[in-house]
């Protein structure tokens, strides 16, 4: 299991030029997903992965939202992004396999390009759905395993690099956990020669 400090330490360095490496990626792979998830959320809204803070400017204005990461340079990133939009946010430092949460305690927990740098995403999955409160939804976009041979055999080598520069996984596919775990599955879209889906469930009242 990936050691937490690392991780951060990881992504602490690669903060300042995430959102340059990543906007070719966004335009043509994700193109659409964070306006597909955060259109969707309502009321206490919780984004476990908040990164730097792209997500902000999509949501409603209605929606309060509250931000966690693991990498305080990430944090400062979306602090400085909300402050430009005039987007009042609760932003935290934390683990998304331990929220620093109550039970149900928010009505839809939204997470981006988020599932596939977690140690243990089966724990992290567990924690959105405890903090969740009966009836509130679970909002997911991110890369996964494809279901076309070459390219999934293309996934596992690139694999190799990115778990060892920040912890990143390229064959993971959250569907079966977030079912595992006691969500209702509502809506879901698999794109991308099946390596990306766009995931919603909810959480049985």
């Amino acid at each position: 299991m990936t050691d937490p400090a690392w991780l951060r330490a990881q992504w602490d360095k690669y903060a300042p030029r995430y959102d340059r490496s990543i906007g070719f990626l966004e335009r043509v792979q994700f193109g659409g997903g964070r306006e597909w998830v955060c259109e969707q959320a309502r009321g206490e809204v919780l984004e476990v992965a908040v990164g730097t803070g792209l997500n902000l400017g999509l949501y409603s204005p209605d929606a309060r939202v509250t931000g966690l990461d693991l990498s305080p340079a990430m944090l400062e990133l979306a602090k400085s992004r909300a402050d430009g939009l005039g987007r009042p946010v609760t932003l935290r430092q934390g683990n998304a396999e331990t929220l620093p949460f109550p039970d149900a305690s928010f009505d839809t927990v939204v997470c981006t390009l988020g599932l596939c740098g977690f140690p243990d995403d089966r724990a992290a999955i567990a924690e959105m759905h405890r903090v969740l409160r009966p009836g509130g939804a679970l909002l997911l976009l991110d890369h996964i395993g494809s279901d076309h041979r070459p390219l999934r055999w293309a996934q596992r080598l690139l694999e190799r690099f990115t778990l060892r520069q920040i912890g990143d996984h390229q064959t993971r596919r959250p569907l079966p956990l977030v079912t595992e775990a006691g969500f209702e599955i509502t809506r879901a879209e698999r794109l991308k020669f099946g390596t990306v889906e766009r995931l919603a469930a909810r959480k049985p009242v």
